[in-house]
């Protein structure tokens, strides 16, 4: 994915989404581990995921937080909403984002809403359509966030003006 960007340290927030007990079974019994999906942003258009794994919680949390650091995206914000609707899809998940107007808030459900919250966005709507692994959902809204484009954007894609669009 394109747009990666660095951040300072103290600017970002992080969010725990879903933290996931896994299990070896070996010769001597089973081995249990712990996978967290975490999301990082600015809450100014700037938003970032990553996995971390670990025998404890807390070191996977913060392998986590480093993988999102590393992986940061500035998302296109018309306002306090997104330009233009838009679906972002990666695997089995899909993820309908359409603008609403100042005052609609967030509506969205969980993992769509750690993305969505941590890039700043206050009014929008969301479906998650299809899969409902936490992973999978994180990275369809982050598909669909990343390509989305203002209008500006378009037209100097396209080199006309605002206006002739």
């Amino acid at each position: 994915m394109a747009n990666n960007i660095e951040q300072t340290e103290n600017e970002l927030q992080e969010k725990v989404v879903y933290i996931n007990r896994v299990s070896k079974t070996v010769k001597g019994g089973r081995i249990m581990k712990f996978s967290a999906l975490v999301v990082v942003g600015d809450g100014n258009g700037t938003v970032g995921f990553g996995m971390g794994k670990s025998n404890e919680v807390p070191d996977a949390i913060r392998k986590g937080i480093d993988d999102a650091k590393k992986n940061l995206h500035k998302i296109a914000l018309k306002g306090s909403t997104i330009p233009h609707e838009i679906t972002g899809k990666f695997g089995a998940g899909a993820v309908l984002m359409r603008p609403a107007p100042e005052g609609t808030g967030v509506i969205a459900g969980g993992p769509v809403r750690a993305v969505i919250e941590m890039a700043g966005i206050k009014n929008i709507r969301t479906k998650s359509l299809r899969s409902n692994n936490p992973c999978n959902v994180v990275r369809a809204t982050m598909a669909g966030l990343t390509a989305l484009r203002t209008a500006e954007e378009v037209a100097a894609l396209r080199g006309k003006s605002v206006k002739d669009l």
